[in-house]
């Protein structure tokens, strides 16, 4: 089993170690010669954000050939999924595929500017995470065909979301960096899509997929949003800083 999975602060990492498999991560190879690849299974494993895919999980499935018996995708979600799941189908269709079995599973949500933290914390064990998982890694190993299919409202909102309050490639440049940030460079490495540049400064450029991976895993937390509801921040317990660096550090002479 092959897993290609997309993560920023260790929501969708976490799922994947459950599930096993060899795990690639998408940051590191969405820009490959190579995009063929072949399994028995293969799955895809992402956050949704703003009821949608991340962009760069898109890009993936656009140059990617994925050949298996048996192909799965789970969406991570702290608060609404939308019609996420049922673009990806649709997307995938586009590229000659299509997925046997698309589920999600709710988690933390870790968009600072509309949730607190610590609210989010008191919440996690009403969510059922670990019987969830369980249920998913369950319907995977019986090779179950199934769709989570929204309804025609939450198709409607994510259309609308999509348009009124797209993810923009230069919203980091809007984060504040405060006095505390000591150049360590952590934020460089957390960020999948080479988008921090850090010298004498943070430098922010136009590829950013507002994964929010800089903001939560900054060790001094020296990042902020002008809107964002607490100072606290998120990585999930099952997952390291050296594992999500692994995953998205794109200055290969850094790792």
């Amino acid at each position: 089993m092959t897993i290609f999975y997309f993560t920023a602060t260790g929501n969708s990492l976490a799922i994947a170690k459950k599930i096993g498999g060899n795990l690639i991560s998408i940051p590191q190879v969405v820009d490959g010669a190579s995009q063929l690849y072949r399994d028995d299974v293969i799955g895809i494993i992402f956050p949704i954000y703003a009821l949608g895919m991340p962009k760069i999980v898109k890009r993936f499935l656009d140059k990617a050939k994925l050949e298996a018996d048996y192909l799965f995708a789970i969406g991570t979600l702290g608060n609404m999924a939308g019609a996420a799941m049922y673009n990806l189908q649709k997307h995938a269709q586009k590229n000659g595929y299509s997925f046997d079995y698309t589920n999600q599973i709710c988690m933390l949500d870790n968009y600072l500017n509309m949730f607190e933290m610590g609210e989010q914390l008191d919440k996690l064990s009403s969510k059922n995470i670990e019987a969830h998982a369980e249920m998913i890694l369950r319907d995977i190993n019986a090779r179950r065909k199934f769709h989570v299919l929204p309804s025609f409202g939450a198709r409607a909102l994510s259309a609308v979301l999509g348009v009124a309050m797209p993810l923009k490639g230069d919203s980091a440049q809007k984060y504040i960096v405060d006095s505390n940030c000591n150049k360590c460079g952590t934020c460089a490495k957390v960020c999948p899509t080479k988008n921090i540049e850090v010298t004498d400064k943070v430098r922010f450029h136009d590829k950013c997929e507002v994964c929010m991976a800089c903001l939560h895993l900054c060790p001094k937390i020296a990042l902020h949003t002008k809107k964002e509801k607490s100072n606290k921040r998120w990585l999930n317990p099952d997952v390291s800083l050296s594992e999500i660096i692994e995953a998205n550090n794109r200055f290969s002479e850094d790792i």
